[in-house]
């Protein structure tokens, strides 16, 4: 963001916890592919952009099925900054849908690995576009709020912001949301979020790398709160984005040495 990586740190953190967690493994180790990424960035001469870096399974020169066989596989690239939600959708509020498509339980998909296995996601959001919705939320195996497709929810009731504990990924924008309420001196917690608990709450966000934070004004048609972009979320919203300008979170691209 404005020429300078957000937060970097954590994200490589996660990335080489996650191959470890999955008997993964690629030919660098974290400063290369800090380099790699920079050198996305800096060709691409992109200011703004998303920049996303995977290792797939592969496959086996000798098509064996065990996995142990496979060549893993590193890929990295940067494109123009995107978001989980367009202008009108931050300008208005999400309206988001609980679908009755249960979140992958953590004894088969471990989710605190980020990971690509979103068939059920993807399922999710086609019963959530059904309801006229612009995305959709899964509900974890107790039949409590969990996540939806790249994102984090929040919400807010009685002076308290909680987000789920169980079945979900610890987002890096997540962790961001436990800091800024720290700074500014609001609760946060992660529990266990029934339904209900959602529906009446007092103001919703998502979280997401692509977008931020992100305002929710209907769940299942139904206003949350007065209807409108709740004060709260507005100000840890601008507080986010603040954080953009903060040394200690910013990693800067030298664009000049990598112009040729």
């Amino acid at each position: 963001w404005k020429g300078a990586f957000f937060r970097l740190e954590p994200h490589l953190d996660r990335f080489f916890s996650g191959m470890d967690g999955l008997h993964m493994s690629v030919p660098y180790d974290k400063s290369q592919v800090r380099e790699i990424l920079h050198n996305c960035v800096a060709l691409s001469g992109l200011r703004n952009a998303y920049v996303e870096f995977i290792c797939t399974r592969g496959t086996s020169p000798d098509f064996s099925r065990d996995p142990r066989d496979a060549e893993n596989r590193f890929i990295a690239f940067a494109i123009p900054f995107g978001s989980v939600a367009t202008g009108e959708q931050m300008e208005r509020g999400l309206h988001i849908a609980i679908t009755d498509v249960l979140r992958i339980p953590p004894t088969s998909v471990d989710p605190t690995i980020k990971n690509y296995h979103w068939l059920d996601m993807v399922k999710g959001l086609y019963a959530a576009y059904e309801k006229g919705a612009d995305t959709a939320l899964l509900l974890d195996s107790n039949g409590n709020v969990a996540e939806g497709p790249g994102f984090n929810i929040f919400i807010f009731k009685d002076g308290v912001i909680s987000t789920p504990e169980f079945g979900v990924l610890l987002g890096v924008t997540r962790q961001s949301i436990f800091n800024i309420c720290e700074q500014i001196d609001i609760k946060c917690r992660a529990k266990a979020i029934p339904t209900e608990d959602l529906r009446a709450a007092d103001e919703v966000f998502i979280t997401s790398t692509a977008g931020g934070v992100m305002p929710v004004t209907k769940v299942d048609g139904i206003a949350i709160g007065s209807g409108a972009i709740g004060p709260l979320t507005k100000q840890i919203t601008e507080v986010y984005w603040q954080m953009h300008n903060d040394d200690k979170c910013r990693d800067a691209i030298s664009y000049q040495s990598n112009t040729a």
